[in-house]
């Protein structure tokens, strides 16, 4: 029914970057779905260049877009699908770590565990 979308940019390795997130609407008490998506944005994208920190990698640039939809259950809503869709630039790491630490990072990042009632999410 609904499709909204946040975004996260982080600059920078592990402890010492810094990100700016974003939203579609810019309206974040309007659209609680942007609020989730925003939230599980940042923290997957902290996950990850915590993650590649710790692996010996600095990441560079991480660009990371939650969509979060929205569907009608009953009398209310219900979010049935997220869609992580994460973007980085991490020099000397191959496409078998960047998976495996990506994977890694939305199975146990922090609002990943808090949103595990949501029946989909996905990372790309």
């Amino acid at each position: 029914m609904s499709d909204k979308k946040a975004s996260v940019h982080w600059k920078g390795a592990g402890k010492s970057g810094q990100g700016q997130i974003s939203t579609e609407t810019g309206a974040l008490d309007k659209y609680p779905e942007e609020i989730v998506g925003a939230a599980h944005a940042a923290c997957f994208t902290m996950a990850f260049s915590f993650a590649a920190d710790k692996a010996g990698f600095r990441t560079e640039s991480i660009d990371t877009t939650a969509a979060v939809w929205l569907a009608k259950e009953g009398d209310g809503f219900v979010i049935d699908r997220i869609a992580l869709t994460l973007k980085a630039k991490v020099p000397g790491m191959d496409d078998a770590a960047f998976q495996n630490l990506a994977a890694d990072a939305k199975a146990n990042c922090p609002l990943s565990k808090a949103l595990a009632a949501v029946p989909e999410i996905t990372l790309t």
